[in-house]
């Protein structure tokens, strides 16, 4: 089944319009990259598809329904998400934190159960947050705050994660583990992974499908070997201090 599904999608506010016409479609096990320039939409988009912002028009399906038909209770259970602004959660433990993905399971008291730390756990273990676990989540570092929110989406269990810049405060091996362990979770549990990424490198050597973003408000979507070998890539990337190997898929700077 399409997990995700954009239909004329046109995104923004009342007051302005920012991508136009979106069509695209994400299929269970799949990592997608979101990429384009600075002020194209990416966190829009991230936001409408979630259904915590209205679409100007057109559609957001997901598992063939429209967004809108489904309960906030229905979509906790369906979609989660880890934004640019999530991670400023003060006066809570990382354990407690990553324990509020539970919430859409825990019932009225929000009381976990023993196999509810047992998620917990799992996924703290999986980001690699476990030596910091009990440590006010104010008092980490901007990467293990990150590490720390995308174990909370984890742990939320739906088919659909989203992530605006996960892997924008790490050191760049990390930013690799993340990377893998996103693309681990797609192949083998089955996730809809779409994360918004600045890092073009890393997304094509990683990700099964980009979706490309242009200035215009447009959307292009492929694999990266296909928007590679199309100039789709170059045409967003390159000037005259980068060059592009299609080939390789890979950038070089011109010194």
């Amino acid at each position: 089944m399409t997990m995700i599904t954009l239909r004329n999608l046109t995104t923004g506010y009342k007051d302005k319009t920012v991508s136009r016409c979106l069509n695209a479609e994400l299929q269970p096990e799949q990592l997608t990259c979101l990429i384009g320039p600075n002020g194209t939409g990416k966190s829009t988009l991230l936001r409408t598809i979630a259904n915590f912002q209205d679409a100007l028009s057109g559609e957001v399906m997901i598992a063939g329904r429209n967004i809108t038909g489904y309960s906030s209770e229905e979509l906790s259970k369906l979609i989660s998400i880890v934004l640019t602004d999530n991670t400023h959660i003060k006066g809570l433990t990382a354990y407690e934190v990553v324990g509020m993905g539970r919430s859409p399971y825990t019932g009225f008291w929000g009381r976990l159960s023993s196999h509810d730390h047992e998620v917990v756990e799992r996924c703290i273990q999986l980001v690699g947050v476990e030596n910091v676990a009990r440590q006010q989540i104010q008092t980490l570092s901007d990467g293990e705050r990150q590490k720390t929110m995308i174990a909370k989406a984890m742990a939320q269990e739906t088919p659909i994660i989203l992530l605006d810049e996960p892997t924008a405060f790490l050191y760049y091996p990390n930013k690799v583990a993340v990377m893998l362990m996103l693309r681990e979770l797609a192949h083998n549990m089955g996730k809809t992974i779409l994360m918004s990424i600045h890092d073009i490198d890393l997304a094509l050597q990683t990700c099964d499908n980009i979706w490309l973003l242009d200035a215009d408000g447009g959307l292009m979507s492929g694999t990266p070997a296909q928007l590679s070998e199309s100039g789709a890539i170059e045409r967003h990337v390159v000037n005259e201090n980068i060059e592009f190997d299609r080939s390789r898929m890979t950038f070089r700077i011109r010194l």
